[in-house]
């Protein structure tokens, strides 16, 4: 998903420009902080989870619609249930974006949150429950992420084979990185790569 409306409704809501919030969000990548963290620089003190509830109350809650979808995902994502495999998306999301998001009626067999499933990641409880869900063994499944702390190195850890995203401001600021190309068992610059990697023999897939 794209995330330019995630983050220029949260500058909005907190009243700094937009352009500021984007460049705290590079500067807590960098640093392999965690996102939110960009948000209490932006207002020291600030409580992530009352001002989320705040924003639901005034009617500026999270918003999802198929322009916060890149381009290659519906291509790509039809595409691999064409090669037979079972196609899960799953993440760090709340409960409310899981339901938006089967709302967009996306070509995958399931849409998990952790909102949803009250683990996330990196905890490794959240890589096996996708093992379980896809029904196949760890290392039948190929995770794909952007993040090298939430996604590539945990999803490694738990025995998944491992796609770096080479998108949004983690996937790019951590491309080159050598542990993230160490571990890694691919890196890709769209999802439209993965086909041929699960043609190729993985046999189920989650990101």
């Amino acid at each position: 998903m794209r995330d330019d409306r995630y983050w220029g409704a949260w500058a909005d809501w907190l009243g700094v420009p937009r352009h500021t919030l984007s460049a705290l969000v590079g500067a807590v990548v960098a640093q392999g902080r965690d996102n939110a963290d960009a948000l209490r620089l932006a207002r020291p003190g600030l409580d992530v989870g009352a001002e989320y509830a705040a924003r639901e109350a005034a009617g500026q809650g999270e918003v999802l619609d198929e322009s916060d979808l890149y381009a290659d995902v519906r291509p790509a994502l039809r595409d691999l249930r064409a090669l037979s495999v079972r196609v899960l998306a799953a993440g760090n999301q709340t409960a409310r974006a899981g339901a938006l998001l089967r709302g967009l009626a996306l070509p995958v067999d399931a849409v998990v949150t952790s909102g949803e499933w009250g683990v996330a990641k990196p905890e490794p409880e959240f890589f096996r429950r996708v093992a379980r869900m896809a029904g196949a063994s760890p290392a039948e499944v190929l995770y794909v992420g952007d993040h090298p702390a939430n996604d590539v190195f945990p999803a490694h850890a738990a025995g998944l084979r491992a796609a770096h995203l080479r998108r949004g401001p983690w996937g790019h600021f951590w491309a080159d990185d050598p542990e993230v190309r160490r571990v890694a068992d691919w890196s890709v610059g769209s999802l439209a790569e993965l086909c041929d990697i699960v043609a190729a023999g993985v046999g189920r897939v989650g990101a």
